[in-house]
């Protein structure tokens, strides 16, 4: 058992400090996690990933019933909030950009590199979530992949499977996702 299991099911059983003692040894790697997810958001993406990984430890920790049973587990639950935090930024800028609070851009400070649109974004979060109902287990696979940027060996180990099996569901997510998002 991983000292950071250990330290969940602390945290499980209501130790109070569990939570202090936890952050230390996997900061560094959800931080990796957010840094190389929002290596792929466009270069003024307002959120940077050391807030991603504060917002998404806050929801983590606050939750009052949220259990962990080991180290995969709370890697997962860490990418989901990743996703939703993602998700709900975009939201929030798909609602400014249509109106609600209009920003004056000058033209020299447009980046013609055009990144991967909130609208795309949010298209693939509805079309994850419609997967994840037929297949949990190989979303979940994707959410690692895509939203945090884990490798296939990375994401294998956290789910408990084996490379070859990530491999195939990788293919597969990815077969779906297309088909939903491109008719």
């Amino acid at each position: 058992m991983s000292e950071v299991t250990r330290i969940l099911d602390a945290l499980d059983q209501g130790e109070p400090l569990a939570t202090e003692r936890l952050l230390p040894l996997v900061y560094d790697e959800l931080r990796r996690l957010a840094a190389s997810k929002m290596a792929r958001e466009s270069a003024n993406h307002t959120l940077q990933p050391t807030a991603l990984v504060h917002e998404a430890w806050m929801s983590l920790v606050d939750s009052p019933h949220q259990t962990w049973s080991n180290r995969a587990h709370f890697f997962g639950a860490a990418a989901e909030a990743m996703r939703r935090i993602l998700i709900a930024h975009a939201r929030r800028k798909q609602t400014l950009r249509r109106g609600s609070d209009p920003e004056r851009v000058e033209l020299d400070e447009l980046h013609l590199v055009a990144p991967e649109s909130e609208d795309q974004m949010l298209a693939l979060s509805d079309a994850l979530d419609r997967f994840a109902q037929l297949e949990p287990r190989q979303a979940e696979l994707v959410k690692l992949r895509y939203f945090i940027g884990l490798t296939i060996e990375e994401s294998a180990e956290l789910l408990g499977i084996s490379e070859a099996t990530a491999k195939r569901w990788w293919a597969y997510a990815r077969a779906w996702l297309f088909h939903e998002l491109n008719p």
